[in-house]
């Protein structure tokens, strides 16, 4: 028997002019994150899915780089059905017996959904979501209302489509190059083959003019729940050691000692947002006893932590970091810091936060003998974590 073996096509070649804004949709934000990446992330961690192939237009790679990064994809063509086609060729020669077609417009994609279409490709060579239309259609006279149309079996066809590989490549190769098609379900029926109709979901709505934004935040925020932790560190100061505070080096008599190059506000920030999906603590990830990580860069820690949160489907909102000494003087270098901590995370500089205090000389930090930082991460998750 040959093995299943399914990719994900995802397309996102178009030019998003009918939603404005200085970039195609596709890489808009998008409650904090670029539109292309919430259906992406839905087919990566599918557990029927074996690869995710993207298809950009000509002239985007950078767009999905600094979006993506390093993720697999080939050049679209002139219409859809060219970039699918594009897709389809460069998938072909890896075995992959099932296919699916999704338009990057459509950011949130229920598994359930996909669930379905696989079930149905047991029967069918094709299969759609779809949803029954609710409203009264007429047809349109002169301006006016005319007949009413039956809407008893009229139903909105969603993506993502599903089809066996071979067939829909076949009919791809049997469709008129002269003639465009409204999607892939149409291209197969017309060579022969049956496509089923799985239940579509209002979440699968397509992002296409401005305001469909607006609506898109708002779905988004009913299947998101807020969760807060926060992230505490120490470490001591030594002589002959570098004093590293949020990605800056701060000019100072006495550097910190410990784990990595001892940013203790980085490493607060990191056992914070660990914190957010129940990861642990930089401890587990990064052990000390560990000699790779001797003298490493925090931000490297910091910057796993932040993929953790990325691949849980999480949305970092805000960073609160307070630093703890008598000296040396945090204000001087405080934007600096700020604006380190939010390249790092990829943040905005409004959402970082950096205090600093002094605990009035009590305790190891009043007597100089070191430093602490406390820190507060705000995320946004699925609900279903």
């Amino acid at each position: 028997m040959t093995a299943t073996r399914t990719a994900a096509l995802l397309v996102a070649a178009g030019s998003g002019t009918r939603a404005g804004g200085s970039v195609p949709k596709q890489y808009a934000p998008l409650g904090g994150k670029p539109l292309i990446a919430y259906a992406h992330q839905a087919f990566v961690s599918h557990p029927g899915i074996d690869a995710v192939l993207t298809v950009i237009g000509e002239g985007q790679e950078t767009l999905l780089g600094a979006a993506m990064g390093a993720i697999p994809f080939v050049l679209g063509g002139a219409t859809r059905r060219e970039s699918v086609r594009n897709g389809l060729d460069a998938l072909r020669a890896d075995g992959f017996t099932r296919v699916l077609i999704h338009d990057a417009a459509r950011p949130f994609l229920p598994a359930r959904v996909i669930d379905a279409l696989f079930g149905a490709l047991d029967a069918c060579a094709g299969a759609v979501p779809a949803l029954p239309v609710a409203d009264t259609l007429v047809r349109g006279e002169d301006g006016g209302a005319g007949d009413v149309v039956p809407r008893d079996q009229l139903y909105r066809v969603q993506t993502p489509q599903a089809f066996v590989f071979d067939a829909l490549l076949d009919a791809h190769r049997r469709w008129p190059a002269e003639q465009e098609a409204t999607d892939d379900a149409q291209m197969l029926r017309a060579a022969g083959g049956q496509v089923a109709l799985v239940p579509g979901d209002p979440m699968l709505e397509k992002i296409t003019h401005p305001a469909d934004f607006a609506a898109a935040e708002a779905r988004l925020a009913s299947t998101m729940r807020v969760r807060t932790a926060t992230g505490y560190d120490v470490h001591r100061f030594a002589e002959g050691e570098e004093l590293w505070l949020g990605g800056v080096r701060v000019p100072h008599s006495k550097g910190l000692s410990g784990h990595s190059d001892a940013d203790v506000a980085l490493h607060a920030i990191t056992d914070a947002l660990l914190g957010t999906i129940g990861a642990g603590d930089i401890g587990m990830h990064f052990p000390p006893s560990d000699p790779q990580w001797r003298g490493a860069a925090s931000a490297r820690f910091l910057e796993h932590a932040a993929s953790l949160v990325a691949a849980e489907g999480g949305v970092l909102d805000f960073i609160d970091l307070t630093l703890i000494c008598e000296a040396p003087k945090i204000g001087p270098h405080r934007e600096a810091i700020r604006t380190s901590v939010a390249a790092i995370l990829g943040l905005e500089l409004g959402q970082v936060s950096i205090k600093a205090t002094t605990t009035e000389r009590l305790g190891f930090t009043g007597r100089g003998e070191g430093m602490a930082a406390q820190a507060v991460a705000t995320v946004r998750v699925p609900a279903r974590n």
